[in-house]
């Protein structure tokens, strides 16, 4: 099976006011000059979503949510919920971020019940894995990303657009990458869990990686086997930074 066009998403997480919009629309603008090798996203707090959508509508960077609750509607003050995220103009969003999973307590089948939530309101998951830093010294990151994959990624997913992201938790905001090889044993360790959990619906998915992804390491760490693509965080919110990263693919 073909494998999918690589996606470089930017996950702003709880960052950017209005004023920020303006380097969403810089990059939108070098895009069109210079079309990107890859599908581009960025995914904004959600009192961002439908402004960047409008901002950015009709070009080709892709907006998606952060994340979005399991249920459709309710009695969740403070939640939003998959078709709100859709409604406000994304098309992706990003669930099971290790932020969520450690912060909020969100499990594997948390998480699969926010995907199923999102194949319903017509957005395309994002799905994030990765192991702690006590996790991989003891030996286990194949061990654990197998198992979130197992338990995060519903049967539904068959033959629907989807992602997996591998972010190694103590990589996340700290400057600290995996070695290449870390990395390519982690991706084809995902991507046969994905296949053993989905069957051929689990061969064509792209596989982003993140975790300290910068202009300087994205062009090497893009060539791996299995990276499909990056989520990438601090770098970006500078519209300079991220291209930096959506050139080297």
């Amino acid at each position: 099976m073909k494998q999918s066009v690589k996606l470089v998403a930017g996950n702003w997480k709880m960052n950017g006011l209005g004023a920020s919009l303006a380097e969403a629309e810089t990059l939108a603008k070098a895009l069109k000059d210079q079309a990107a090798a890859c599908r581009v996203a960025l995914c904004p707090p959600a009192t961002l979503i439908d402004r960047m959508a409008q901002a950015l509508k009709g070009g080709v960077v892709e907006i998606g949510g952060q994340d979005c609750h399991a249920e459709a509607s309710g009695a969740y003050t403070g939640s939003v919920s998959a078709g709100m995220v859709r409604d406000a103009g994304a098309t992706l969003v990003i669930l099971g971020h290790s932020e969520r999973r450690a912060g909020f307590g969100e499990t594997d089948a948390d998480v699969a019940a926010k995907v199923e939530a999102a194949l319903a309101a017509g957005l395309e998951p994002v799905i994030c894995i990765g192991e702690t830093l006590q996790q991989r010294e003891a030996g286990q990151a194949v061990e654990v990303v197998s198992r979130q994959v197992a338990g995060s990624l519903p049967a539904s997913l068959a033959g629907k657009a989807f992602a997996v992201a591998y972010e190694p938790v103590w990589a996340i905001g700290t400057g600290l990458t995996p070695t290449l090889e870390q990395i390519e044993e982690v991706h084809a360790a995902v991507r046969a869990a994905m296949i053993a959990r989905l069957g051929e619906g689990g061969r064509a998915a792209p596989i982003l990686y993140g975790g300290s992804v910068k202009p300087s390491n994205a062009a090497e760490i893009l060539t791996v086997a299995e990276v499909g693509g990056a989520l990438v965080g601090g770098a970006s919110l500078k519209a300079e930074d991220f291209l930096g990263i959506i050139r080297a693919v």
